[in-house]
């Protein structure tokens, strides 16, 4: 798999309407803080020696795993030194997969239920990794040249990788709970906080809730998820309001459907964390969608 290998990059936003394939190998450690994206990622990790954080679990990667990440999860890898890191990373515009899944086959449902259930980590059979493999082979050959039929090719394999990526989801060993690193009450802690964003979820709640002493909790979360619980709510909160907003709902009702109370503060936390302000990134949303008709 050494097609075209691209220069790593900071970016975590999508030039495409569609999909974007990248295949990267570094020799030295690339630092990557937390994030999260407003597509799905698929990271096919091929050579290294990584940890991947995703939600307060990390996973301990072997070569040819896959790890899904859907447009709500925040997560980072913790690249040690000393082996060459290569991976192939792909971004789906979850809109796009709208237009080719079917009422038969939903497309999206890896990424939503490997979300739901914070199991983000695939290690297909052989069978299905071969094929897996094969598609991603093709795909990177399509992608990285203009051959005639190469556009249409994109299309039928990434369509063609969907569908096998969701049937390694469904078919992949608990065997790899061994390779995942993480606290099940946090684990706990965090399902409750996704789950009722729109509630009180003060220390004092949430200590009291899941009979933990307030020092115990707040120590181990940042432990485990890399933030505070005030920082991880915030974060989660101003998600899932950028979410609604792409999809066209209206500032008035997206600050209180995220689980802010108070609009003068959502819309300083949603500049500080986007570097704009809502009504910009509306705006940005209709002139981008203006562009493409």
């Amino acid at each position: 798999m050494n097609n075209k290998i691209l220069e790593f990059t900071s970016r975590q936003v999508m030039n495409s309407a569609d999909f974007e394939f990248f295949h990267y190998s570094d020799n030295h450690p690339v630092n990557v803080e937390y994030h999260n994206h407003d597509f799905y990622e698929i990271f096919f990790f091929l050579s290294g020696k990584v940890k991947y954080i995703i939600e307060g679990k990390t996973y301990s990667l072997k070569p040819n795993d896959i790890l899904l990440t859907n447009n709500k999860e925040l997560h980072k890898p913790v690249i040690e030194s000393g082996l060459n890191y290569e991976r192939i990373v792909i971004w789906v515009n979850p809109k796009f997969i709208d237009t080719i899944k079917n009422n038969e086959t939903n497309l999206t449902l890896c990424f939503e239920d490997s979300s739901k259930h914070h199991y983000n980590l695939l290690r297909p059979n052989i069978k299905l990794f071969h094929i897996i493999k094969e598609i991603y082979l093709k795909l990177e050959k399509a992608y990285t040249s203009n051959d005639y039929g190469d556009t249409l090719l994109r299309k039928v394999y990434i369509t063609e990788l969907l569908i096998y990526l969701n049937r390694a989801y469904f078919d992949t060993s608990k065997e790899i709970e061994l390779d995942i690193e993480h606290n099940s009450k946090i684990s706990d802690v965090l399902h409750y906080i996704n789950e009722n964003l729109c509630e009180d979820l003060s220390l004092d709640t949430l200590a009291q809730k899941f009979y933990i002493s307030k020092y115990h909790l707040s120590r181990q979360f940042k432990q485990y998820v890399g933030f505070t619980i005030h920082q991880y709510i915030i974060k989660k909160r101003l998600i899932i309001a950028k979410i609604n907003l792409h999809n066209g709902a209206s500032i008035d009702s997206v600050y209180i459907d995220s689980g802010f109370n108070n609009y003068p503060n959502f819309i300083k936390a949603f500049k500080d964390e986007f570097g704009f302000s809502p009504k910009k990134y509306v705006k940005s949303l209709a002139e981008n969608e203006f562009r493409s008709i």
